[in-house]
């Protein structure tokens, strides 16, 4: 069985994908494949993917679903994947040529520990330096939950999660919108008590480029409003620091405006106790509809 199914949602992403999987063909380990499932792609995706099929190198699988964002090709990816760690990886990063073999290390320690649900290395941009600053030790037994608000790690980490652990919990997906973010799912993991073996290993090299998701996330969460207001309301009703409540709050209130529901439904999702919130939220939509 393989270990690793490296899981590459794409979008018109054809002009730079080629860096990812130069990447993989230079993995110290080949216990993974690469699967790649096209949101509906518009540019020349499926045949330079299918030119990488063609060389043989690694083991590739590809995908093509009609548009619907990257939660619902996540989805579709873990129904599809063959390997029994599932690490998410973007179309326009890589991966350090050891990933796969730390992935694997590191997964033999947890694999037969049903508290855990995967394991996680740490993301670091192209001058070496750790997204989100330093990491307090080589190891942290945590939830998801836990590593931000317990441990303050900042910056997005390299995640791969069981396949089967991700299998029952799938994103939500609404009619009209294409953004879930992923902490909700992470959230609802780790609000079950399910931990992740966080490592200090660099395995993930990124850049936020003009046309991620990451630089254009404020107006991404306006058009997916659904989506917005459960993650938020979800994570006020955790067991997670004051100030950290306030600030989910006060974002509910931020988007709540860009959803079509009633005032009375939107109190009744996150509680009467957010009402003196709601003038704060409100400004801050104001700014960022100024800004759009």
């Amino acid at each position: 069985m393989t270990t690793v199914t490296v899981f590459t949602p794409t979008y018109n992403r054809a002009y730079i994908i080629g860096q990812l999987y130069a990447s993989l063909c230079e993995q110290t380990s080949g216990d993974f494949e690469w699967l790649v499932v096209d949101d509906g792609s518009t540019d020349d995706t499926e045949n330079t993917i299918r030119s990488f099929i063609d060389e043989g190198k690694i083991a590739i699988r590809y995908i093509r679903q009609t548009n619907g964002g990257k939660h619902s090709a996540i989805n579709r990816g873990a129904a599809e994947a063959r390997g029994v760690l599932f690490f998410i990886v973007d179309s326009d990063d890589v991966l350090s040529p050891d990933a796969i073999e730390k992935l694997s290390m590191y997964y033999r320690q947890i694999e037969d520990d049903a508290n855990f649900a995967g394991i996680s290395g740490v993301r670091i941009n192209k001058s070496g330096e750790r997204i989100g600053g330093a990491f307090p030790s080589a190891a942290i037994d945590c939830t998801a939950l836990e590593i931000r608000l317990k441990y303050g790690i900042k910056g997005d980490l390299a995640e791969a999660y069981k396949t089967d652990v991700l299998k029952r919990y799938p994103f939500p997906t609404f009619d009209g919108e294409r953004f879930c973010p992923e902490a909700l799912v992470w959230n609802r993991i780790a609000a079950d008590g399910l931990k992740l073996r966080y490592t200090s290993e660099p395995i993930y090299v990124c850049e936020y480029i003009a046309d991620g998701l990451t630089a254009k996330i404020t107006r991404i969460r306006m058009e997916s409003p659904k989506a917005s207001l459960l993650y938020y309301a979800e994570l006020y009703g955790y067991d997670i620091p004051f100030l950290s409540k306030v600030k989910a709050a006060v974002n509910y209130w931020r988007f709540a405006p860009c959803e079509k529901g009633s005032l009375s439904g939107k109190i009744k999702r996150i509680g009467l106790s957010t009402l003196p919130i709601i003038p704060v939220g409100y400004m801050f939509h104001l700014k960022d509809v100024l800004r759009r």
